[in-house]
């Protein structure tokens, strides 16, 4: 039972964690009164409609010229984005709004544009899908004011709405005219710093006479004509107001928690099954195979000649599997994932990867799977060898290739579904380029080193010897052969961590800043450990059955639980999302796939190490004649 005391006050010391305490990831800019304080836009992205559907997951630039929207004298100048937030569909680029530290402004004529009929469609149909504008003023999203349904409680919601329909309405309404009300914490009587950015938009039909003044109090909201040319007036006002919020603690309104009462139902509905797990595993270790080493190390002969079960596959259960080239090759990348995966948790949990700095998640993890491709290589190397391979080049090949290769297929049909959308997601072929440079230049080398030293290494030795000749398998029953057993093991695992994927899953598509970065730490914890749980426990219940096929078992056995994931992707797809087109269609399912596929990878290696370790410790606890 130590498992479940260790998790328990591990949850207590690392519960502080789940908040949004961070590392800035850029510094605190200080500005003077008067000093010019950019306002930079970003690419248009879809959320909720009406009737709480997400219809769409493409994104569309700023400038995309179907949107007429203003652009700054001399074109839009780029922002350095980081290489995870440009995969990751942020286009940012500077604006034509003139904003300067402390200065009020009313009804600021942006600009005058014709929108013709074809492209008034493009933007109606964009209102109705819910699409938001998405800007940033010194690194924070401009956001709208909401309640909490619950509570009533008031918190930032990032972004706002390209436009507005009412119910019954044919022709929805183009906000052109934006309320922007910019919050300033004073550090002294020159600094001040940008706190907060809350943008009321509105529709209205504004008239601009020839001395280029326009008023703002037409009443009457901008519909755009899908049969003919709309005059747009484009406006906006800015108010600045007084915070006692620090530039520390800006990011407080942002990261709103729904519920946090969810988090901890699904860390206690965890910890709840690694307890019913352990205590399995604790009666199995403690009691019944205590109990057979004790009598198989027994001298009595009569006791010798009674021996069955695990013992009697003692000869051939560490015989080299079938196709274990391919297996040494999925537990080297399993190694890589498991590092990456823990590595940018530690980072998070420092805060190093705070939400200031746009695309650092994305970038991490990118950067580290790159980095331990030496661990892939080492591993894969080792294992094969301990198998009795013989090919290291065959070894080199086949980790290079096994995840990055499907992985890099879907990313590039999922970018050409993008490219044919015109959405602005669609990766840069420099960025590309730029990532499989990484992968030539760094991954690889690395991975080769890390082959090269692990088939140097030692190979892992069986502690009993392996038959010349397998033994027969008797036959087995129907709840220890692979598809009902390997369904069993991968709910168990999947029942841990599914409430936490939902945060997750809604964090990616809806556009939200996900920070509980200690629940999910917490949460991965307890799915190593359920993992490893679930799979020794049916090692041994197949090792009892004379069955001595626990290689691959263990793996799919563990890997199952990315089955369960998908098919929660779907029930997610169905419940939350409405897509209306092939493209987002192919987008949504493909990401899934290599979520799916990396998942398999991390928690089928996960398994088997656990099972490995499992099976040499006891059988090495035994005299074998």
């Amino acid at each position: 039972m130590r498992l479940p005391a260790a998790a328990l006050l591990a949850s207590g010391v690392l519960a502080p964690l789940a908040g949004a305490f961070y590392l800035p990831g850029i510094a605190p800019h200080d500005y003077k009164i008067g000093e010019a304080v950019e306002l930079q836009v970003n690419s248009l992205t879809p959320s909720l409609n009406a009737e709480n559907k997400l219809e769409s997951v493409l994104s569309f630039g700023y400038y995309d010229e179907r949107f007429h929207f203003c652009q700054p004298q001399g074109g839009p100048q780029a922002a350095h984005e980081s290489l995870g937030s440009i995969l990751f569909g942020d286009r940012i680029y500077g604006s034509a709004f003139d904003l300067h530290m402390l200065k009020d402004t009313s009804c600021e004529v942006l600009c005058a544009q014709t929108v013709p009929g074809a492209d008034a469609a493009f933007i109606n149909d964009k209102i109705l899908k819910g699409y938001s504008y998405n800007w940033l003023i010194d690194g924070l999203p401009a956001a709208t004011v909401k309640a909490d349904d619950r509570t009533q409680q008031q918190f930032y919601s990032v972004g706002f709405d390209l436009g507005a329909s009412r119910a019954g309405q044919l022709v929805p309404h183009l906000h052109n005219h934006y309320d922007i009300t910019v919050q300033y914490h004073t550090l002294d009587a020159v600094h001040h710093r940008v706190v907060g950015v809350v943008v009321t938009p509105a529709s209205k039909n504004t008239a601009l006479p020839q001395n280029g003044t326009a008023s703002c109090d037409a009443a009457e909201p901008l519909s755009l004509h899908e049969d003919r040319d709309t005059r747009v007036v484009f406006t906006y006002s800015v108010t600045w107001q007084a915070s006692d919020k620090s530039w520390a603690t800006r990011w407080d309104d942002y990261l709103h928690a729904v519920d946090p009462r969810i988090h901890w139902f699904s860390l206690i509905n965890s910890l709840v099954i690694v307890v019913f797990l352990s205590a399995m595993l604790a009666l199995i270790l403690m009691r019944t195979l205590h109990k057979d080493i004790a009598r198989y190390n027994a001298d009595d002969v009569e006791d010798l000649q009674e021996d069955f079960g695990w013992k009697l596959v003692h000869g051939d259960v560490f015989r080299a599997p079938q196709r274990f080239e391919l297996l040494a090759v999925l537990l080297g990348s399993g190694y890589q994932l498991f590092w990456m995966v823990v590595t940018t948790l530690a980072i998070a949990l420092l805060g190093f990867l705070s939400p200031s700095s746009r695309g650092s998640l994305a970038t991490a993890m990118l950067l580290l799977f790159i980095v331990f491709g030496f661990s892939a290589g080492f591993n894969s190397a080792h294992l094969y060898h301990s198998f009795g391979g013989r090919s290291l080049r065959r070894v080199i090949i086949m980790t290079v290739l096994f995840v990055p290769g499907p992985c890099w297929l879907v990313l590039m049909l999922i970018n050409l579904c993008l490219a044919a959308a015109h959405s602005s997601a669609a990766a840069p072929a420099g960025t590309l380029l730029g990532v499989a440079a990484l992968w030539f230049a760094v991954s690889i080398p690395l991975t080769v080193a890390g082959a090269y030293l692990g088939f140097r290494r030692r190979t892992i030795d069986p502690p009993v010897r392996v038959n010349q000749i397998p033994r027969q398998i008797p036959d087995q029953p129907w709840y220890l052969r692979p598809l009902p057993s390997a369904l069993m093991g991968g709910v168990l695992t999947f029942g841990a961590i599914f409430i936490e994927l939902y945060f997750i899953m809604n964090s990616i598509w809806f556009h939200k800043v996900y920070y509980v970065f200690g629940f999910l730490f917490l949460v991965f914890a307890i799915l190593v450990i359920t993992t490893a749980e679930v799979t020794v426990l049916l090692t041994y219940f197949h090792l009892c059955a004379e069955d001595y096929r626990w290689h691959w078992r263990s793996v799919y056995t563990a890997g199952t639980s990315a089955l369960y994931v998908f098919l929660y992707g779907i029930l997610f797809y169905f419940s939350r999302l409405r897509l209306a087109s092939y493209a987002s269609l192919v987008i949504y399912f493909g990401w899934m796939a290599i979520a799916c596929l990396l998942f398999f990878v991390l928690t089928g290696t996960i398994g088997f190490v656990a099972s490995h370790l499992f099976v040499r410790r006891i059988y090495s606890a035994i005299k074998i004649d």
